[in-house]
């Protein structure tokens, strides 16, 4: 043994593996203490030799140091050349890129989840700068709640219009621009966030994505005995007993230790042999009914069926017309429908300038009016809204009092026409075309709808069990509606009235408009609407109701 490596450099040894720079510092003092009491080194070549290894031993230890450093440096360095030229990609068409729901949740991924796990990374000395800048800046990032909300808004785009996993994941969205894949990471958040909130048709689904991309070599952080934990209880919880048994049995084979796994092993055995005893004995029982009780059965079934046909689910129904079908318009009520030239009966802003109007449906009617606001104006009322704009509210059916609903995903800011001149112009237009005074109508609502935004079916007008509906606004029931459409959308987004069958399309710069009570004061049921979910653009739009 060299006569200097005594326990400070033992000592040294153990700390080199921490990779610690301050210890580096501290074991080069050290040694230098050492090398200060052997003064007489060059005397000897056998003690410089000694030096020379020990040397050796110090660039090695740093040298590691290094490589930590610059291992850690290089994922920094990684993460921030993608994000440079995601924002590159996103800050083109900010709107059109968050448009697309997959763009929206990793969005929300990323700020809350992603951005942490790089600051532990880099988190050093906490005065530094980028570091100081990123812990003051993650106050306001999005939460858990957000991720979770923007993930759930991805599968309900999924079941409305009826997308695979898989072409959500490569990034294959009807109408969208800016395509954005799903990495493993991102699927198997997913199905964690749907596996949380005891969906497990969805964990199914997007463990199965991320598990297929595992196999097809895709790396990723999150390993196959992890994606394939959740699967098969995913499996085993909707009854399939027979998938679930395989996949934990692969699991097995990755890792023959796992603990829960080994047990469910069992238990799912068990369960399998008591099913197909009890599939046994049902079939056994129906063999011994006989084959006549089954014909007849069948034969009455049949009967029943034609004679009694089951109305269509309403949630069925609007997903339906939101995906453009089910549209209850036969080509006979489709010819009375016409596009004119309107002036509100000879009006003197509009007799000379006519508005096109375009009638969308028959019963209730409802009519579009084609270039009735401007971009410019548009622009302006998003940026008097956007400061202001808060989480939608409802009022209390039974109360009156105004609240948020979690059916209800969208954002609202109201504006008064005293604000700002053009808001007066744009109420004064609504009064010009349908005759409807705005001295008591309620103030312009702009609406904008999130990732997978939607409002569930409701009614604009107080019904007869709702006496005090409108009570907190201080007006009497709605009896119009009028709607602006400021964006337009890829995909989706219509409004719907599930009740007749009909589905308005957004189109930017025109209104539709339709009364919500019939001349004798009575409400119209037939209006009630739903606004659905769009893909590959968010929706903006000012909603005027008439009381």
């Amino acid at each position: 043994m060299p006569p200097f490596q005594d326990k400070s450099l033992l000592s040294f040894r153990m700390c080199r593996m921490e990779r610690k720079c301050w210890w580096y510092l501290w074991v080069l003092s050290s040694l230098l203490q050492t090398l200060s009491a052997h003064s007489d080194f060059y005397t000897s070549i056998g003690h410089m030799t000694d030096l020379l290894y020990t040397e050796k031993d110090l660039v090695t230890s740093l040298n590691n140091y290094i490589t930590a450093e610059e291992n850690k440096l290089k994922q920094v360095k990684q993460w921030a050349e993608k994000l440079d030229v995601l924002s590159s990609i996103a800050m083109q068409d900010p709107e059109g890129f968050l448009g697309n729901p997959v763009n929206a949740f990793k969005l929300m991924k990323r700020l809350n989840t992603e951005w942490g796990d790089l600051e532990s990374l880099v988190l050093k000395d906490t005065k530094d700068g980028f570091i100081s800048n990123l812990t003051l800046q993650r106050q306001h990032f999005p939460t858990d709640e957000d991720q979770t909300g923007a993930a759930k808004a991805l599968l309900r785009l999924q079941d409305t219009y009826r997308l695979d996993t898989n072409t959500i994941s490569t990034g294959d969205l009807p109408g969208v621009t800016h395509k954005s894949p799903m990495t493993v990471e991102d699927c198997f958040e997913l199905g964690k966030i749907a596996y949380s909130e005891v969906d497990y048709y969805h964990t199914e689904l997007w463990m199965e994505q991320a598990l297929k991309q595992l196999d097809e070599g895709e790396e990723s952080t999150v390993d196959k005995v992890t994606v394939l934990d959740y699967l098969s209880y995913a499996i085993y919880q909707q009854g399939e007993l027979g998938r679930a048994l395989e996949l934990t049995k692969r699991l097995l084979m990755l890792d023959p230790e796992h603990q829960r796994a080994n047990g469910n092993l069992k238990y799912f055995e068990f369960q399998l042999i008591n099913q197909r005893k009890a599939q046994a004995q049902e079939a056994q029982k129906a063999r011994e009914e006989g084959k006549e009780r089954r014909k007849r059965l069948t034969s009455d079934a049949s009967k029943k069926k034609k004679r009694f046909r089951e109305p269509v689910p309403e949630r069925k129904m609007y997903e339906m017309l939101c995906r453009g079908e089910g549209i209850k318009l036969t080509p006979r009520r489709q010819r009375r429908l016409f596009c004119r030239y309107f002036d509100n009966h000879g009006h003197p802003k509009y007799l000379l300038s006519p508005v096109k109007q375009e009638d969308e449906w028959d019963r209730p009617y409802i009519v579009r009016y084609h270039d009735i606001i401007s971009h410019g104006e548009i622009e302006k009322v998003k940026e008097l809204a956007k400061p202001r704009l808060r989480r939608a509210t409802i009022s209390n059916p039974i109360t009156g009092v105004l609240e948020t609903a979690s059916y209800r995903i969208s954002k609202s800011a109201w504006l008064t026409a005293y604000e700002h001149p053009m808001i007066d112009q744009i109420n004064q237009r609504i009064e010009d075309l349908t005759g409807l005074e705005m001295d008591t109508a309620e103030e312009l609502q702009v609406a904008n709808y999130g990732v997978g935004g939607q409002y569930e079916p409701h009614f604009d007008f107080g019904r007869k069990d709702e006496p005090d509906a409108f009570k907190e606004l201080g007006t009497g029931n709605r009896i119009a509606t009028w709607l602006f459409y400021m964006s337009d959308v890829a995909a989706g987004g219509a409004t719907v009235f599930p009740d007749v069958g009909a589905a308005v399309w957004p189109k930017k710069g025109t209104a539709v408009f339709w009364y919500n009570l019939f001349p004798s004061g009575e409400g119209d049921y037939s209006t009630r609407t739903r606004s659905l979910p769009s893909i590959g653009g968010q929706q903006v739009g000012i909603k005027q109701m008439d009381p």
